[in-house]
């Protein structure tokens, strides 16, 4: 069977997953091996090297080439060693365009790394497309996009900044971390690289740490493959294979963060100490035609990921009293593990951007961001419920 032609939840545990051909094992094996036997100098049996390849790593790229639609799956140690890779595809001077809400780690690397090596960067609020032509210069390679952003969930049009920037002979390459292959798919809207922090959703355990960049032309996958190598920055064995077990329930976990993050998202709205509750799956989202374009829907309704952002009707200090008290809730950072996470962006994630360039994003010091995981919704409802009002006894 062809499993491109497959259901997203057959890809997910079958493809690139065939049974191992010397044993039979319905698992991929776990290859923890540096290096391969050569037959003669110079042959092999299709690998050398395991920076190069590894067959483990292998099963879990081609898989999420087939998740994500496009033709080649390249993995890395972290979400940031694929934003490297794709970056490394530069050269000084080049300029590269990117939306003013992103990752920390994200605008720390651009800022902090690729600006001192010869790379100039451009920030706009790019949900409106128009933004972009008002950026574009001649020396302009990249668009960086991320939608949902992090931590704002702000929305951007796939499909029309992707006409807009090839136009110009652009590439687009499109963090898809938070809303996963499950729930969007940046390849089929036209963009060329989606990228992920494995890490989050698609390893969805919080037990390893990787990166991932699917490309949808064969000669763009081959100039990234070449600075995977190059580099060397390469998940392990055991990393890949962990990642590839959390691929397998990946349409399951998703649509329970989906339920969970709808449910807690409709209560926050109606309790009094929340100013304001900002998720893509409700009804006063400001952008809710473009999820319900963009985004999976399921019976009518958008899925809108597992995350949640509110802002509290308080300061600082009730923010700090609210993170401290949650239980089922954990105070950490990362996302998009089974468990539900909670965290405050301005002092944690966040807090490599300056802050100015914060406030003007909107991210205060009231606001905190929720990864909102698998357990049952009525303890998490009760949880920070519990931690609120001691926010505001």
């Amino acid at each position: 069977m062809n499993w491109n032609d497959a259901k997203f939840e057959t890809k997910a545990i079958h493809a690139g997953q065939d049974p191992e051909a010397k044993t039979g094992a319905v698992v991929v094996p776990i290859f923890q091996t540096s290096t391969f036997a050569q037959p003669a100098p110079g042959e092999h049996l299709g690998h050398e090297y395991s920076r190069t390849s590894n067959p483990t790593r292998d099963a879990l790229q081609d898989c999420l080439a087939a998740l994500e639609g496009g033709v080649q799956g390249l993995c890395f140690s972290s979400g940031l060693a694929a934003t490297h890779a794709v970056l490394a595809l530069l050269s000084a001077g080049d300029h590269v365009i990117a939306m003013d809400d992103m990752y920390g780690g994200t605008f720390r690397q651009f800022d902090k790394v690729w600006r001192r090596h010869g790379l100039t960067f451009s920030y706009g609020d790019l949900r409106d497309p128009g933004v972009f032509d008002a950026l574009v210069t001649p020396q302009t390679k990249l668009l960086w996009l991320e939608t949902p952003t992090n931590p704002m969930l702000k929305l951007v049009d796939i499909a029309a900044l992707s006409a807009k920037a090839h136009a110009h002979g652009v590439l687009v390459a499109v963090d898809n971390t938070f809303a996963t292959p499950y729930l969007q798919q940046p390849l089929a809207l036209g963009a060329d690289i989606a990228v992920h922090s494995t890490t989050k959703y698609i390893g969805g355990h919080s037990d390893t740490v990787g990166g991932a960049a699917i490309v949808r032309d064969a000669d763009l996958g081959a100039r990234i493959a070449f600075v995977q190598n190059a580099n060397g920055g390469t998940p392990g064995p055991f990393d890949s294979w962990l990642t590839l077990r959390g691929v397998k329930t990946l349409a399951v976990r998703m649509e329970r963060h989906c339920q969970n993050a709808l449910a807690i998202a409709l209560w926050l709205e109606q309790h009094p100490r929340v100013k304001q509750v900002i998720y893509p799956g409700l009804h006063s989202f400001a952008q809710k035609e473009l999820a319900a374009r963009q985004m999976r829907q399921l019976n009518g309704q958008t899925l809108g990921g597992g995350m949640i952002t509110i802002i509290l009707d308080g300061e600082l200090a009730h923010a700090r009293t609210f993170l401290s008290t949650v239980r089922a809730f954990t105070l950490a950072e990362s996302l998009g593990g089974v468990e539900s996470l909670i965290e405050h962006p301005a002092i944690m994630t966040h807090a490599s951007i300056p802050p100015e360039q914060r406030r003007a994003i909107g991210i205060s010091d009231s606001l905190c961001r929720l990864s909102v995981g698998i357990e049952h919704v009525s303890d998490l409802q009760a949880d920070l419920d519990n931690a609120l009002k001691a926010a505001f006894a």
